[in-house]
């Protein structure tokens, strides 16, 4: 199908033109400007600001949808009330046609004609060939190529379509350009609000870019290590308990078991304890790092830890020893720890700037990544696509970069342009979170994989060190050396069974409920 001229649409100038000119209007009433001093009702102006924008919304659904209309069915050509070949003017004797000029509703109407005075045959009307089952489009007929010789050679002596966007391949009526103008009008993206809806104190929360001090359990409680206590949130009830008090320690992360009550706490002397938080009751604590430990990952009933000696241990909790697998590839502290969904990988990060990808409990990496300039702290697998990883390099760095741990291979990266401390995956959208330091502190969501901004959250006046999920993927929180603990509404409910997953109730929730 030849190439059509492009479509004319509204552009961003003409609307924002439009809007500003009603909302000009609203500034006059009864046909005189208000005054200065005459009182203003906000909710009024409010209300008719709205109703303006929605009719400016409407006439530019309106425009578009007449222009896509008008391509497809006339393309460049407008037709005309009546054929020129079949001009009144030019096919009959002036004295045998007397339609009045000035009655234009019997322009059309056919006269008594005489059949000695009749056009030639090739002026006549007649019915046009019909393509049976056979799919010609409009564009073509138009162009007058609807004859049976074809104008030149078909596109089967020089070999297949290679084209994707050929009509041979559409399965929809809109050709490709008009589809693209569709598409591409401009949709209000999702919105994110800019405030975090809950702020919490975090006294002593340390500002350290090596420790991960903040998780959100499958229980929906928040654990938080502060100074030499751990602290849990219940989100529902709104209600801190304090789980412990390592009186002569620090604690230097936290991390919850995927199902269950029981938290890993690292301290700074390199003991990993695990508690049960229903009871509040220490259950036992393992040995084997000389140094703080700085990063934790439960595999189910493996526990695995990464210290400041270098070194990550694979501990089974549910033996006596205390480590199963220690792993020795890292030269420089390890601040990064995660298993992928599948539970058959562990990408660990360093201050030396390595990533390294481990096959389940073997002792050698199977994959050692150097392309990252800085400590590589922020890791996170995709829960959507497997052997897909994200991580995120430091100050020097500032780059995120994806993984193929299957191929072993870097796939995409950007530069954020600023030291990148965390990330975590939407569990709802194939978006990606990060969150930053020097020079904004910002959080920013991010659609994968084009990789572009869906929102840059701003509040934090530290590095946003620590980031955490809520359970139902749809909160995000995120805790600074500022003390403070900001929860923000980042994505939208999951869908059930295809429906729902706007960010409101479903159709089927609503007539749930009894009125």
């Amino acid at each position: 199908m030849e190439d059509r001229p492009p479509l004319d649409g509204p552009t961003h100038s003409d609307t924002h033109a439009s809007v500003t000119r009603k909302r000009s209007e609203l500034t006059t009433t009864n046909g005189h400007h208000r005054s200065e001093s005459e009182p203003v009702d906000p909710a009024a102006l409010t209300e008719a600001l709205n109703h303006v924008e929605h009719g400016v919304r409407n006439e530019e659904a309106a425009r578009t949808f007449e222009n896509v209309m008008r391509s497809e069915l006339f393309g460049n050509s407008v037709p005309q009330p009546t054929p020129p070949d079949l001009s009144p003017d030019t096919a009959f004797p002036s004295s045998t046609h007397s339609t009045t000029v000035n009655d234009p509703s019997r322009s059309r109407t056919p006269p008594n004609i005489p059949s000695s005075v009749l056009a030639p045959a090739s002026l006549t009307p007649s019915t046009p060939h019909k393509n049976i089952l056979t799919y010609k489009s409009p564009q073509h007929l138009r162009n007058g190529s609807a004859h049976l010789t074809p104008s030149r050679t078909p596109q089967s002596r020089h070999g297949p379509n290679m084209n994707p966007h050929s009509d041979l391949y559409s399965p929809s009526p809109v050709n490709y350009q008009s589809q693209q103008h569709l598409l591409g009008q401009n949709r209000p993206p999702r919105a994110i609000a800019k405030v975090p809806f809950k702020v919490l104190d975090a006294p002593e929360l340390a500002d350290d870019f090596y420790l991960n001090l903040v998780d959100w359990g499958s229980s929906n409680i928040l654990g938080v290590g502060l100074g030499s206590c751990v602290f849990m949130w219940n989100s529902a009830s709104g209600r801190v308990n304090r789980l412990c008090d390592l009186q002569d320690d620090t604690v230097t992360s936290v991390s919850w078991i995927q199902r269950g009550s029981h938290i890993a706490i690292g301290t700074n002397k390199g003991l990993v304890q695990i508690w049960d938080a229903e009871r509040c009751r220490r259950l036992r604590t393992m040995t084997g790092h000389s140094a703080r430990v700085g990063a934790l990952a439960w595999n189910d009933h493996i526990l695995t830890s990464g210290s400041r000696d270098r070194l990550i241990y694979h501990r089974d909790v549910r033996q006596p020893d205390p480590w199963l697998r220690k792993l020795t590839g890292h030269r420089q502290e390890v601040c990064g720890l995660r298993w992928n969904g599948e539970a058959t990988q562990l990408a660990s990060g360093g201050n030396d700037n390595k990533l390294m990808i481990w096959d389940r409990l073997e002792g050698q990496p199977k994959f050692k990544f150097t392309d990252h300039t800085a400590a590589v702290k922020a890791i996170a697998w995709s829960p959507h696509q497997s052997n897909v990883l994200a991580s995120g390099g430091g100050t020097a760095d500032r780059r995120i970069r994806f993984w193929d741990t299957k191929e072993g291979k870097c796939t995409k990266d950007i530069d954020t342009g600023s030291q990148v401390c965390n990330l975590v995956w939407s569990q709802n959208s194939n978006e990606l979170v990060s969150t930053h330091g020097f020079s904004q502190n910002q959080v920013v969501v991010w659609k994968v994989p084009s990789m572009t901004q869906v929102a840059s959250l701003t509040g934090h006046t530290y590095r946003v060190l620590y980031l955490a999920m809520s359970p139902d993927g749809q909160t995000i929180v995120t805790g600074a050396g500022d003390e403070t603990l900001r929860f923000w509404k980042a994505f939208n409910k999951p869908p059930r069974n295809g429906i729902g997953g706007d960010g409101g109730e479903s159709r089927m929730e609503q007539m749930s409920i009894i009125r």
